[in-house]
C-alpha cells in the first residue's frame, strides 16, 4: 500500500542538493513536491499545509557534500505528517465500547457515506472485529430505501451468528436505529451498529434524514466509510458528511487496491477526525486499525 505516495517523498528528499536551502532553490523544490502531493490524492489544502509546514522545517537546513542527503528531510517530514495526523485525535472503539459495558448501557456507532464504498460489508467486518474480542453485537438496518438491502445485511448476520434489527422497506429508518438500541439495552448486548443507506453528499434531505438517525440512535460516534480508490472525490464526501452529522472518525475501504494513499491524510485533515480502521480485503477479518506511526513508517519505508 502506498507505494505511490511513498515514491513521491523519496523523490523529493532525493532532490535536495548539498547547498544551503533557501531562496528560490527551496520554493521550486516545494512547487514541485506540492505537484506531487496532489497527483497521488492529496487534497490542495492538506498539500499546502504540508508544503508550507515543510518550509519551516527545512529552510536553512544543510546537508555535508558526503553526508546522508535525504534522511534530514525524511524526518522533517515524518514531524510534518505526525503533526497533521496527530492533531487529528484519535478515537479508541474499544475502550469506548468497555466503558459503557461498565455503564451497562450498548456503544451505537452509525455508519454513513454514499452508494457503492463497501459500507455494508464494512459494518459486517466491524461487527466480527467486536465479536473476536469478546463484545456481543447486534446489527441495525436503517437502510429502508436501497432494494436487497435488508437482505445483504441479513446475510451477513446470519454467517455471523448475530441478530438483525429490521423493518420494512420504506420504513423509517430512525426507528429501526431506535428499535435497535432497545433491543440491545434490554438483552444486555454491547454494541449496536448501524447502517444507513447511502445517499449523495449534495441530496439535502437524505442529509437531514441522517441526522435524524444520527439523534434517535443517540450515536456514540458517526463513523464515515469512504473508497480510498476516490481519492478527492471521498475528500468532498468526508468533508460534507461531517458538516452535517460531525464525523467522530473515518473508515477507508479497498486499500488493498491501488490506492495512492494521499486520502487518508486528506480526510484526517479536512475533517479534523481521525482514521480509525482500513479495508484491506473481503475477508471478514480484513479490517485493518489504523495507528499513525505506522501509517508514517510505511510512507517513509521504515517497512
Amino acid at each position: 500500500m502506498f507505494e505511490k505516495l511513498r515514491k513521491a517523498f523519496h523523490t523529493f528528499a532525493d532532490r535536495i542538493s548539498t547547498q544551503e536551502l533557501t531562496g528560490g532553490k527551496l520554493q521550486s523544490l516545494l512547487e514541485e513536491f506540492k505537484i506531487m502531493l496532489l497527483e497521488n490524492d492529496v487534497a490542495l489544502s492538506v498539500a499546502e499545509k504540508v508544503v508550507e509546514d515543510l518550509r519551516a522545517k527545512v529552510e536553512g537546513l544543510r546537508v555535508g557534500r558526503l553526508g546522508d542527503k535525504r534522511g534530514p528531510v525524511l524526518e522533517a517530514l515524518r514531524g510534518v505528517l505526525c503533526e497533521v495526523l496527530t492533531g487529528c485525535g484519535s478515537l479508541d472503539l474499544l475502550k469506548l465500547a468497555e466503558e459503557r459495558r461498565k455503564e451497562s448501557r450498548p456503544l451505537t456507532l452509525v455508519f454513513v457515506g454514499i452508494n457503492g464504498t463497501g459500507k455494508t460489508t464494512t459494518i459486517a467486518k466491524m461487527a466480527k472485529f467486536f465479536l473476536d474480542r469478546g463484545f456481543s453485537t447486534v446489527l441495525a438496518c436503517s437502510d429502508t430505501f436501497r432494494a436487497g438491502a435488508i437482505e445483504q445485511l441479513e446475510e451477513h448476520a446470519r454467517r455471523l451468528g448475530i441478530k438483525m434489527v429490521k423493518h420494512a422497506y420504506g420504513s423509517d429508518p430512525a426507528s429501526v436505529a431506535f428499535d435497535a438500541v432497545a433491543h440491545a439495552q434490554a438483552r444486555g448486548i454491547n454494541v449496536v451498529l448501524v447502517d444507513t443507506a447511502g445517499r449523495m453528499e449534495t441530496d439535502r434531505n437524505l442529509m437531514e434524514e441522517m441526522r435524524k438517525i444520527v439523534r434517535a440512535a443517540e450515536a456514540d460516534a458517526v463513523l464515515f466509510v469512504g473508497d480510498a480508490l476516490t481519492g478527492n472525490d471521498a475528500v468532498a464526501q468526508a468533508q460534507e458528511f461531517n458538516r452535517y452529522v460531525q464525523v467522530d472518525g473515518s473508515i477507508l475501504t479497498k486499500m488493498d487496491a491501488d490506492a495512492k494513499g494521499g486520502a487518508v491524510v486528506s480526510i484526517a485533515y479536512v475533517t479534523g477526525k481521525p482514521i480509525v480502521f482500513m479495508g484491506v480485503g473481503q475477508a471478514y477479518g480484513d479490517l485493518k486499525p489504523f495507528h499513525v506511526e505506522e501509517f508514517i513508517s510505511q510512507l517513509l519505508g521504515d517497512h
